[in-house]
């Protein structure tokens, strides 16, 4: 993965929505301190058949973040290929990404950040 990309795992530890979202954010913080251009964010999917409360969530705190203008746009993992207008946008600026080993296999536990 390039340098300007960097990989946030969510999931890991089993946090509350809240603290999901402190994480989400200081890593957004640190990832602009450092010149990162895209963070790729692990949520994880609800496989046992029940959860996915990471994944809506997240997301939906991505969304109010785009509209407020503190992303420049967001994809989720499940719409992440060649094909998706989003998509396209984020290739535009990191080529590097049609090379991620998630585009197109439709991972609903992840979710890609331009920042």
């Amino acid at each position: 993965m390039s340098s300007r990309i960097r990989i946030i795992n969510l999931e890991e530890g089993f946090p509350t929505r809240d603290q999901a979202y402190q994480k989400l954010d200081a890593a957004l913080t640190r990832a602009r301190k450092d010149g990162i251009a895209a963070l790729k964010v692990i949520h994880g999917y609800g496989s046992s058949g029940a959860g996915g409360v990471l994944r809506f969530a997240i997301r939906g705190y991505l969304r109010q973040r785009k509209e407020k203008g503190d992303i420049a746009a967001f994809v989720n993992g499940e719409s992440w290929s060649s094909f998706d207008e989003r998509s396209k946008l984020i290739f535009a600026k990191l080529p590097e990404l049609v090379l991620d080993s998630d585009v197109g296999r439709g991972n609903k536990g992840i979710t890609l950040v331009l920042l």
